[in-house]
């Protein structure tokens, strides 16, 4: 089944060439206007990331829950993971270019009592060495989650346990401490005087309505194709469906409640970001992306025939996914650029590399193993599920 799903040597090609293009705009970028291209190359760099790491998370949180109607598609987030190593890579080498500037002494606060630990904190070193060390994490866990679930391929069906539990438990804590505190080095640290004790969960709602949205178009175009075609059923694309649905309210509440908090307490060191994003020309674009990760996916996925829709899904997921790149946008590139939005060839060059790394990085990871775990227990519930 795994020849199903190669590409003809043309397609490959062009797909290459297309990614090799946008890689090349921004590299011109780098040289014409330095700070436009280091944000578009470090949004990119930050949602792969974040894809594969969403990959690894749904297996970790189906293992702990016990789940079983989702082992006929669980190939999928297990290739979502076959992006870390690359964007983990990627994102070391973004971070390296702006060390200088993260530092707490470059943006003049260094004789800021106060806040002795946000100095200690930001020390460029200190912040490089909690880089690699998120990052070697990252793909540690998911090797393991991975392997333990492939090994199943060559043994016969036995237990129901595959040795993911404890990992899973583990990879979970590690998780929420990690991306927490990765996504304070490497984005609220471009606004070192502001800050937010939700930001944590901000990431982790945007990061698994993005990964939801992936697996929706990589299960759904699997199933056109060949390798899922009768195993993913329109009931897991369904539950995955209402999956998502939910994880796009969890994003608006938490979107609001940082809002509303930071605007009702009404502190300076608070009100910076969200008076920037909110008064001007980056207002439109804010709300643009509210309307993207929100409301369009709520009141279409609201009828239980739209969630049953390859159409529909899919038109929703790819809006899902231009929603997280405009919620990236607005937290990467105020602080960076300036006030004044940019947008022009270097970001549609950003969304090209994006998606073509993405495809390139996930059919390589897919193709390693059976596309349906076999020797899986779980694997006939999965495919006589129902909802």
């Amino acid at each position: 089944m795994n020849s199903e799903l190669s590409l003809s040597q043309n397609q490959t090609r062009n797909l290459v060439a297309v990614t090799g293009v946008c890689a090349a705009i921004l590299a011109v970028t780098a040289i014409l206007s330095p700070d436009r291209a280091w944000a578009n190359l470090f949004l990119v760099a930050y949602y792969l990331v974040t894809l594969g790491l969403g990959g690894a998370l749904f297996i970790a949180m189906t293992t702990v829950c016990g789940a079983g109607w989702n082992t006929a598609f669980r190939r999928v987030p297990e290739a979502m993971t076959g992006l870390l190593p690359v964007a983990g890579l990627f994102v070391l080498v973004v971070l390296a270019f702006r060390l200088p500037q993260l530092g707490w002494h470059h943006h003049g606060h260094g004789d800021a009592g106060t806040f002795w630990f946000k100095e200690l904190w930001l020390q460029p070193k200190f912040i490089a060495m909690r880089a690699v060390g998120y990052v070697l994490l990252w793909i540690g866990f998911s090797k393991i989650l991975v392997s333990n679930s492939r090994r199943r391929d060559n043994q016969p069906k036995s237990s129901k346990t595959n040795g993911n539990t404890v990992p899973s438990i583990l990879f979970i804590f590690a998780f929420g401490f990690s991306i927490s505190l990765a996504s304070v080095d490497w984005i609220m640290a471009l606004e070192p005087m502001w800050f937010s004790t939700m930001w944590g969960v901000y990431q982790f709602s945007g990061l698994i309505q993005a990964t939801l949205a992936a697996m929706i178009i990589a299960c759904v175009m699997l199933r056109k194709f060949g390798p899922l075609r009768g195993v993913f059923r329109d009931d897991h694309l369904h539950d995955l469906g209402k999956l998502l649905i939910g994880f796009s309210c969890f994003w608006m509440y938490i979107w609001f409640s940082q809002y509303m908090l930071i605007w009702y307490t009404n502190i300076p060191e608070e009100t910076a970001y969200f008076t920037l994003r909110t008064q001007g020309p980056w207002g439109p674009i804010v709300v643009g992306s509210i309307v993207l990760n929100w409301v369009i996916p709520f009141f279409v996925l609201l009828p239980r025939p739209c969630k049953r829709s390859e159409s529909v899904m899919l038109k929703i997921a790819v809006v899902v996914l231009i929603g997280r790149w405009v919620d990236l946008y607005v937290m990467i590139f105020p602080p960076v650029t300036g006030e004044v939005p940019v947008f022009g060839l270097p970001e549609f060059a950003t969304i090209g590399l994006i998606s073509g790394l993405a495809f390139l990085l996930f059919l390589r990871a897919f193709k390693v193993a059976n596309p349906v775990p076999v020797h899986d227990p779980f694997l006939e519930e999965s495919l006589h599920y129902h909802c």
